[in-house]
């Protein structure tokens, strides 16, 4: 498996009040104030309902607001698959390592770490171990935002 997710080395709380990450956007912006066509980066929480205009953010940020909160990766996949989006998303708020796999699964280009877990590095491998949390697997049976195929459709049959 060939997994990448970019690390952002900038707290969330600046790209939210200062300059954002994105080339052209002046920062990111909770979705009542944002507009389609901005060139700022769009917030968004964890239970946002999904709207067409979305789809139109050159940058979407679902900020996390606890570790064991997964909504954000439902409404990630949901932007990627029923809207369409094709811009970057980002996790920010209470990311850890432990969701690393499953945040590039469900479509996520790019991270901001939480302090409590900030043990990761920029390819994913936590660095007391070593081990590989972006790529835990070599594959995995179910479908997903990045293989829309399950494994018994990716996998050829004799005749």
């Amino acid at each position: 498996m060939n997994a990448q997710l970019d690390y952002i080395d900038q707290p969330a709380a600046q790209m939210v009040s200062g300059p954002g990450t994105v080339p052209g956007a002046a920062h990111l912006v909770p979705a009542e104030a944002w507009a389609a066509g901005s060139s700022d980066g769009l917030l968004l929480d964890v239970d946002a309902e999904p709207e067409q205009q979305f789809a139109d953010a050159r940058l979407i940020a679902i900020n996390f607001p606890a570790f064991t909160d997964g909504r954000g990766l439902s409404l990630a996949v949901l932007l990627r698959t029923r809207l369409g989006f094709c811009g970057e998303l980002r996790a920010v708020g209470d990311v850890r390592a432990d969701m690393l796999h499953y945040l590039y699964r469900c479509g996520f280009d790019s991270f901001v770490m939480s302090d409590e877990g900030s043990a990761v590095n920029g390819d994913g491998v936590t660095e007391s171990t070593e081990f590989d949390t972006l790529a835990p697997y070599s594959h995995c049976y179910q479908a997903s935002v990045r293989e829309p195929r399950p494994a018994y459709r990716r996998v050829g049959r004799g005749a």
